[in-house]
């Protein structure tokens, strides 16, 4: 008898909306001013080269007098600028009166990222200003994560520097789902398969991000190896009998910092090359590693192993169908 915590259809619906996001169309606007940074026009060249027929580039260079427009499958325009000249003035207000994200980059130190703020009249948040391409770039990449929700799949499964920040978003996201449903849990041991759910799907939102394989059979092994302990509701309860009157702080913090570390080390594995089910093995042997095994905490890990309230039960062949 094998009992998961997770109900695995709703794994696999949760696969297939990862595929079909991944899959999404996504267009990227560049203009770039004559007088760009060479090192960062050839690193946005490497960075920004699509992998699939779903992303789309248009690219433009800014010259003093021409009108510039912004194709209709554009979701974001990258303005990368050099001095900020009257053409990139103009050019800044393209996607603005199109109500279009957009973003100036650019290489340089502090001042001359206040220059180009007042003179483009560019948002700080909007507005990436770094000394070498390559940091740059990578900041790029976090601007992109944040302001695209809805393509971030997309963009990650084209740009491969953009996997990191795609990543950390989905991470973030969790973190503080699952410290909610911890502070507000109120029946006993109801969040453990609301968190590990949770943190189940957040391991695929990452192994989507980098580029993993969604099959039917890997979500399989995957909600098996969760089964195993994914989960810090033991560690919240051990909490709690020392201080239970603070108990809703404790949970939601816990739900909040465990999936945070969970989701930072699931990135680190994958950033090493690992695939989706050696880092849901790794994360599964951690977590049962820091699972207190003082006496009297008998039950506590009992709880991990062998999980209250399944959500799916019985062999493990046919409760995944």
């Amino acid at each position: 008898m094998v009992t998961l915590p997770v109900d695995v259809r709703d794994l696999l619906k949760a696969g297939k909306r990862l595929r079909q996001d991944r899959d999404m169309p996504v267009g990227i606007t560049i203009f770039i001013e004559l007088d760009a940074s060479d090192e960062l026009i050839d690193e946005l060249r490497v960075q920004l080269r699509p992998r699939t027929s779903g992303a789309k580039l248009q690219i433009e260079v800014i010259e003093p007098g021409k009108a510039v427009e912004l194709s209709a499958t554009t979701d974001v325009v990258v303005l990368a600028a050099g001095s900020g000249s009257n053409g990139m003035v103009e050019a800044t207000n393209v996607p603005r009166q199109a109500n279009v994200e957009s973003v100036v980059i650019s290489l340089g130190d502090e001042a001359h990222g206040d220059r180009l703020a007042d003179v483009l009249l560019q948002p700080l948040g909007d507005l990436v200003v770094r000394e070498a391409a390559d940091k740059a770039v990578a900041e790029l990449g976090s601007w992109l994560a944040e302001k695209l929700p809805s393509k971030r799949l997309a963009l990650a499964h084209n740009f491969p520097f953009m996997r990191h920040a795609v990543a950390e978003e989905a991470v973030k996201t969790t973190a503080w789902q699952n410290g909610l449903i911890g502070a507000v849990a109120v029946i006993p041991g109801a969040d453990m398969p609301l968190m590990t759910a949770n943190q189940a799907k957040m391991l695929l939102q990452i192994a989507a991000a980098y580029g993993e394989t969604l099959g039917t059979d890997r979500i399989k092994e995957l909600a098996v190896i969760v089964g195993g302990g994914f989960t810090f509701r033991a560690i919240a309860r051990q909490l709690l009998t020392f201080v239970p009157v603070m108990g809703w702080a404790i949970k939601g913090s816990i739900g909040f910092g465990g999936t945070m570390a969970i989701g930072k080390a699931a990135v680190a594995y994958f950033d090493e090359g690992a695939d989706m089910m050696q880092v849901a093995a790794k994360l599964r042997d951690e977590a049962a590693a820091r699972l207190p095994k003082e006496r009297g905490n008998a039950h506590a890990v009992e709880a991990v192993v062998q999980p209250e309230l399944p959500l799916v039960s019985g062999d493990p062949e046919t409760a995944i169908e």
